[in-house]
């Protein structure tokens, strides 16, 4: 082993948690020291959703958890970047501090207010969605015949403007209901992953400002209730028309707001109703249960058990929770699923004959929110489609089993799936893409109109890459009617811009993507209501591959579809049989089966950076990433990522983005904290976040480059959806890889992790993994006993029929 010249730290390769210390890269204390919380300021908890981006209801563990600063723990909105993370993230980050055990989580959705009058990426993106979603609605039919700066507030209007503001802003979260009770008093916080805001769907003309008489409205009746007039634009755009109206009729509807708890709105409802108010009163418990419903969709559930439902509803005071559920089902703010559940492997009940009706089945009985529900039976109906129809015929029989011959292994295997059906599914690591992008060649040598579509845009550009490697290696032909896929001019692009048709083929006279063969990758991210848009836009005769590591956190939003898909065997899977190499994919490869390994670094491409405290890993982590890296390694300070569980406390994303600006990129932050050379995270649109760098800023706003193509972001809209990127949360950091990685795993946060989240971060490092390492045997512990947190959904349910039919 050799030490590192010209650092006086300390630090080990191999593996975390091994107890050894051999060589160094940047500095750290020595073996055998131990992690503390001091200074650490915000804990970490625990993360993951199904994995890693919270919470649970009653009985029910979420997918993920979020920070929580100053408000109870919960279910967890997550984030993607603060504030578009806090769109509803992405909707989605949090943070707690005192925390109160077994309270929900919490989330952040950003306002919808946010970009006033201007017609943004991301909302020209929901419009486009919007109006797929009104062209597959028509086609089933067919088939079947910022907030102004107020004036100083105090006491209770104080409280609710600061945890509105707190939730846009990505500092602080909703209280949340649905995670398990904790014995201890207090939790870290886990990742803030930005979740997508379950609000009911809009036309796509919503995302204009409220007239500003209505705001006018609606700010008289907040004033009369003790709120923040300035919530007015938020509320009036939340409840549409006649809001004013709505809120005296129905103070609670107060909480369809961003950022509102129910103790808030209890409050601002007394003020209005003043003894007619009481806990009793059945407009608070419909209310009440469309919050809770949409809390759980923020922890990843598209539908909650009843039992758990009603267990929440007891939680928060509701007197009669079976009346409560009862009434929000019957005003339509909530539907209600009876599934049939069945052990596998035992066989259906049996009756005598003639008594087919007295023959009882076990039923679970599930409530759920009719956008999610919707968007799970679309996507069922889509996926069956592709089950069941038959591929077109472009190209024999004999030039598919030409181009499997031609290949080798699980390669051949995939093509030869492809070739006789209209949906596979393909499992596997970062060396695993190779396969899918021989398959794409493949494919368009035969004349296929294929395309593939990546989480982001990092793993878009490695996917162009590595597809153009393989073409040449294949020869593969260029299609001259082919539209450009952007960046590259590779038939590779983003899932977000492909549904948009800002990216890939764009649509034909039906609506339909143009295209013969859609390969997702990145599949674990797929929430319900994408993958549903997917499924739909695909024409008859298409086939699709969704291809991903199953092993990763879930999406950002509602659902698990990949998994769901894998674990109900309705179509080919194909499991690659391509390790990823080195050090790193041995690692790697071991976590995914709950073993920490120690592994041999040679090259240290593995070094452990023993720290005992907060501020020592915030000195550590700037010195890995501008010094040691740098000079060890030859991996510069800009190809370096540094990933830690959350955004907040002594060691979260804001800590560790500071030190490091203040390190690498100095300045006075002359516009919104920014200045040219930054290195940013943009979240345009909720669940998304998008590394790039600040170029310069003007009167049009911020001007980013991300990934080779240029954003301006309006001067409104950076606090809310710009952040610094020198230090992601895993869920920001999932779908993309960077030469180095820092992870940076700091005492309080050994309740924020589990297996998903570790083997998300440590498999983000393409040549070399630094870990500054707190936690001492909390990481081989998460590693071996904490798997991805489940989720409640019904698209297994859904998908039984297509079992049957396979």
């Amino acid at each position: 082993m050799s030490t590192e010249p010209e650092t006086t730290e300390d630090t080990e390769p191999g593996t975390p948690g091994t107890g050894q210390v051999p060589d160094t890269v940047g500095g750290g204390a020595g073996a055998g020291e131990t992690s503390g919380a001091e200074g650490a300021g915000e804990a970490a908890g625990a993360e993951d959703g199904g994995q890693g981006p919270e919470a649970e209801a009653a009985g029910t563990d979420a997918g993920e958890t979020s920070e929580t600063e100053g408000t109870e723990a919960g279910v967890a909105q997550k984030s993607e970047a603060e504030a578009a993370d806090a769109d509803a993230d992405a909707g989605q980050a949090s943070e707690a501090e005192g925390a109160e055990a077994g309270v929900p989580q919490k989330s952040e959705a950003e306002s919808p207010e946010a970009s006033v009058g201007q017609v943004s990426e991301a909302e020209a993106e929901l419009r486009a969605q919007q109006a797929e979603r009104e062209r597959i609605e028509q086609r089933k039919a067919e088939k079947k015949a910022p907030i102004e700066s107020g004036t100083k507030l105090s006491g209770k209007a104080a409280d609710l403007l600061a945890a509105v503001r707190a939730v846009e802003s990505g500092e602080k979260p909703v209280a949340t209901v649905f995670e398990e009770s904790r014995p201890a008093p207090r939790r870290p916080a886990p990742e803030p992953e930005r979740r997508p805001q379950p609000v009911a769907p809009q036309p796509a003309a919503a995302s204009a400002a409220p007239a500003p008489e209505a705001v006018q409205a609606v700010r008289q009746v907040l004033a009369e209730g003790g709120a923040p007039e300035v919530l007015a634009p938020q509320v009036a755009a939340a409840l549409g028309e006649g809001a004013d109206e709505q809120l005296r009729a129905d103070p609670w509807q107060l909480l369809r707001t961003a950022g509102v708890r129910p103790e808030q709105a209890d409050g601002f409802a007394r003020s209005l109703l003043g003894a007619e108010c009481g806990p009793d009163d059945e407009r608070r418990g419909r209310a009440v249960t469309a919050w809770l419903l949409e809390q759980a969709a923020l922890a990843g559930h598209t539908a909650l058990e009843m039992p758990a439902l009603l267990a929440a509803l007891a939680q928060r005071g509701v007197p009669e929770p079976e009346s409560a559920v009862q009434d929000a089902i019957a005003e339509g703010e909530a539907l209600v699923f009876q599934d049939a559940l069945e052990e596998p492997g035992t066989p259906a009940p049996t009756a005598a004959e003639g008594d087919e009706e007295d023959v009882e089945r076990p039923v679970r009985v599930l409530v759920g929110l009719e956008r999610y529900a919707l968007a799970e039976e679309s996507l069922a109906d889509g996926l069956g489609r592709l089950v069941n129809s038959v591929p077109k015929q472009d190209g024999s029989a004999e030039d598919w089993e030409r181009a499997a011959a031609a290949a080798q292994g699980s390669t051949a295997e995939l093509i030869r799936a492809v070739a006789g059906q209209g949906l596979v599914l393909h499992t596997g690591g970062e060396a695993s893409l190779a396969e899918p992008a021989a398959l794409l060649n493949a494919a368009r040598t035969l004349g296929l109109r294929a395309w593939a579509a990546a989480h982001g845009p990092i793993g878009r550009s490695r996917f162009a890459a590595l597809l153009r490697r393989s073409g040449q290696a294949a020869d593969v032909p260029e299609r001259a009617d082919e539209a450009p896929a952007g960046p590259g001019d590779s038939p590779v692009a983003t899932v977000s811009g492909l549904l948009a048709g800002a990216e890939g083929p764009g649509r034909d006279a039906d609506g339909a993507l143009d295209l013969d063969l859609l390969v997702v990758l990145d599949a674990p991210q797929l929430d319900v209501e994408t993958a549903a848009l997917l499924t739909e836009s695909l024409p008859d005769g298409a086939r699709l591959v969704l291809a991903g590591d199953p092993a990763v956190l879930w999406s950002v939003g509602p659902g698990r579809v990949f998994a769901d898909l894998l674990a109900a065997r309705i179509c080919p899977q194909v499991a690659s049989r391509r390790p990823d190499p080195g050090p790193l994919g041995e690692l790697v490869s071991g976590i995914g089966i709950g073993e920490l390994n120690q592994v041999e670094a040679p090259g240290k491409e593995v070094v452990i950076v023993p720290v005992r405290d907060a501020g020592e890993a915030v000195h550590r982590t700037v010195q890995l990433v501008a010094d040691s890296v740098p000079r060890a390694i030859g991996v510069p300070a800009e190809e370096t990522q540094v990933i830690t569980p959350g955004h907040g406390g002594a060691v979260g994303t804001r800590a560790l983005n500071a030190a490091l600006k203040e390190r690498l990129n100095p300045g006075p932050g002359r516009f919104g904290g920014f200045d040219p050379g930054d290195r940013i995270v943009h979240s345009p649109a909720p669940g998304r976040a998008l590394p790039g760098r600040v170029v310069t800023a003007d009167a049009e706003g911020l001007h980013l480059s991300c990934e080779g193509e240029t954003v301006v972001v309006p001067k409104e809209r950076v606090e809310q959806s710009v952040r610094h990127g020198w230090a992601l949360t895993a869920h920001q950091a999932v779908g993309s890889r960077w030469p180095a990685v820092v992870v940076v795993l700091p005492g309080d946060a050994a309740q924020a992790l589990s297996r998903p989240w570790v083997y998300t971060a440590f498999g983000r490092a393409d040549r070399h993994l630094s870990v500054v390492h707190g936690v001492e045997q909390a990481l081989p512990r998460a590693v071996a006993e904490v798997p991805a947190k489940p989720r409640t959904t019904r698209l297994p349910v859904l998908l039984a029929p297509q079992v049957s039919g396979t």
